[in-house]
């Protein structure tokens, strides 16, 4: 049946309809990518949080559904849902999305570790922490790449992590390569200043030029975003 999105009777009707569909995939079928399906229905369309949380909570400790858990540990994070804000056991949720492979939580969890921002661990674990960035970078995510580049730059001195830009320079070539602008800055900066390696103006304007490129990308996102926004109907 086809639906017509812009008859409200309908819009109901089809919202109701995907509501049973999610609910009898996880609690019948029992299957967890629609238990989180279902968790995303009841945040999103349902705005019911505090559901919304129990679904994310139990398809994590039950079926070890990354994604899940990764949203629990958004949730404790936050205090969202009726959760009451705790950053380690916010910590704890993003540990085991990264270890089911969320690269997301990853980054998540190796900041809390390191102690940087607002929401961390009550216990600093410097050594964790570059773990789980290093574990995010190799899942592909350009800030976890970026932040470990950058960490290895000046060293942590308090937790006996040296300089290093060997591993600076191959770490932020990495998250150039997957589209972080800082990164591509850092890199360029390394090569001209021949900071760790040898001085090549050539690879120092290559990853200037890539640098400026993905500024400009962001700058036509921006600029498409507010576009849309601001536009009113004639």
């Amino acid at each position: 049946m086809a639906f017509d999105l812009k008859d409200e009777s309908q819009v109901k009707e089809f919202i109701d309809n995907l509501g049973i569909e999610y609910r009898f995939g996880c609690y019948k079928e029992k299957k967890p990518e629609v238990c989180h399906l279902l968790g995303d229905f009841l945040e999103s369309i349902m705005k019911d949080y505090t559901k919304a949380g129990k679904i994310y909570k139990s398809n994590c400790e039950d079926y070890n559904f990354g994604r899940s858990c990764y949203k629990f540990g958004n949730y404790k994070l936050l205090g969202r849902g009726s959760q009451e804000v705790d950053c380690d056991v916010a910590y704890e949720y993003y540990r085991k999305a990264c270890e089911l492979g969320v690269s997301e939580a990853c980054q998540n969890a190796g900041l809390m570790c390191l102690g940087n921002g607002t929401h961390t661990r009550s216990v600093k674990d410097h050594r964790k922490g570059l773990q789980l960035l290093e574990k995010g970078c190799d899942g592909n995510n350009p800030f976890c790449c970026y932040y470990i580049g950058g960490v290895y730059i000046p060293g942590i001195p308090e937790a006996s992590i040296e300089k290093d830009m060997d591993k600076a320079r191959r770490y932020s070539e990495k998250g150039c390569e997957l589209g972080n602008i800082y990164a591509c800055a850092n890199v360029s900066q390394m090569y001209r200043r021949g900071d760790g390696v040898a001085k090549d103006e050539e690879k120092a304007e290559k990853y200037k030029k890539r640098a400026l490129e993905l500024q400009d990308e962001l700058v036509k996102q921006q600029q498409t975003l507010t576009f849309q926004q601001g536009t009113k109907p004639i």
